[in-house]
């Protein structure tokens, strides 16, 4: 009897927990959704890629000439559709990422996934200086720029696109991401189509 009773302690337990647990999840994903809504508002238009060119976007390729971007290992961006203007400027808006990136389809289309958000680390820290050093010498570097919670991930030099090192972060907000809605790479993108 004390046996079929811990065990009955123990599963109820473990229904808590996992009610807790999907709570928590459901929670951080209404939260994500609160915080990425202006984001979608002002980029559902570039669903079609033709207003995003119109827009100033156009399509980004590294210097190997690849444009849809995948790591084998650990999934695929997809297609990047850049606006320049944007990159060149320090600011950061969520309504305005720089980089469009649409995700293939196995008959050929693109279908816009996630937003990406740019700038060049030069361009950033000399708007935004870091704190004053308590002690002696220069201060304190800038720390890396947030959007939706999220610190932006750093990419030095050289790179694959030739570009200077910089920031960026991803925002997953048109197509899941099973690792995360702001993960850099996608396991569910792949440019095999």
């Amino acid at each position: 009897m004390r046996r079929v009773r811990t065990l009955a302690l123990a599963g109820a337990s473990a229904v808590l927990l996992m009610s807790q647990a999907i709570s928590a999840l459901a929670c951080e994903e209404h939260e994500t959704a609160a915080l990425t809504a202006p984001a979608r508002s002002a980029t559902a238009k570039f669903h079609s890629l033709s207003i995003a060119k119109k827009a100033g976007y156009s399509i980004l390729a590294d210097s190997a000439g690849t444009t849809c971007i995948a790591e084998p290992q650990m999934g695929a961006m997809g297609v990047h559709y850049v606006k320049g203007d944007l990159v060149k400027d320090p600011a950061i808006d969520a309504t305005h990422p720089e980089a469009l990136v649409y995700a293939p389809d196995p008959n050929g289309g693109l279908h816009l996934a996630a937003l990406e958000y740019v700038v060049i680390k030069s361009d950033w820290d000399a708007n935004h200086p870091g704190p004053p050093s308590l002690g002696v010498g220069v201060g304190t570097p800038p720390a890396p720029p947030w959007l939706f919670g999220h610190e932006f991930n750093f990419t030095d030099a050289p790179n694959r696109y030739g570009l200077p090192p910089l920031y960026s972060l991803h925002a997953w907000i048109w197509k899941d991401n099973p690792m995360g809605t702001f993960e850099m790479w996608n396991p569910s993108v792949t440019c095999n189509g």
